[in-house]
């Protein structure tokens, strides 16, 4: 799931920690190393979904030759459940939606999303972030009320997407904690684990050794 990177649009939360272009560049960074992950995760193949409608061209030129879905719907959760269903009517047996915001995110995560929904009992994978919220979304059939119903971007998105599913009778599976890059404090973790020696997204270092 990824916005075109734009100057004064793209991960505002960065300033001005971060120039307008440097969060947008930087934001670039995250969706190819998003990208380059999802390709990857074992035996899948990994679709881009672009946002706003009219971004092909953009996404084609920072990501040529990867295979776009136009996200479609006012909310997130309405593209999410657009996407979601949209890959499974393409053919896919199972569907994992990643965010462009975790570029030390390892691939084991996603590779983990998919043995659990190869479980016939798992109806739902979802990824915990630290901050309420979800790194990796992942069904094998449309369950959209789980997304459509929960207010994104808020610190309870994770327990009403966990009520909803509870009170639909939905099996879920919970893979390990991850965090996002969304403000100064987050970036400052995402520094600190790099030069820990944390692995990382190859076009998300360029940048920050720049």
């Amino acid at each position: 799931m990824a916005k075109a990177p734009i100057a004064g649009l793209s991960k505002t939360r960065l300033t001005p920690r971060l120039s307008h272009d440097e969060a947008a560049e930087l934001s670039a960074c995250f969706i190819r190393d998003a990208v380059a992950l999802a390709q990857r995760a074992a035996g899948a193949r990994a679709v881009v979904a672009i946002s706003p409608t009219d971004a092909g061209p953009a996404f084609d030129e920072l990501l040529p030759g990867c295979p776009q879905i136009v996200q479609r719907g006012a909310q997130l959760g309405d593209r999410l459940a657009h996407v979601m269903s949209r890959a499974l009517d393409d053919g896919f047996d199972q569907v994992v939606a990643i965010n462009a915001d975790g570029p030390t995110l390892p691939v084991r995560l996603i590779d983990d999303a998919f043995r659990a929904l190869g479980a016939p009992e798992t109806d739902i994978v979802l990824g915990p972030t630290d901050d309420g919220g979800y790194y990796l979304i992942g069904w094998t059939h449309p369950h959209p009320a789980v997304v459509e119903e929960v207010e994104m971007s808020t610190p309870t998105v994770l327990d009403d997407t966990l009520a909803i599913a509870e009170r639909d009778g939905l099996t879920v599976e919970l893979l390990d904690p991850w965090y996002d890059v969304d403000d100064g404090d987050d970036l400052d973790r995402l520094i600190a684990d790099i030069e820990r020696g944390v692995p990382c997204g190859e076009h998300t270092i360029a940048f920050l050794g720049r």
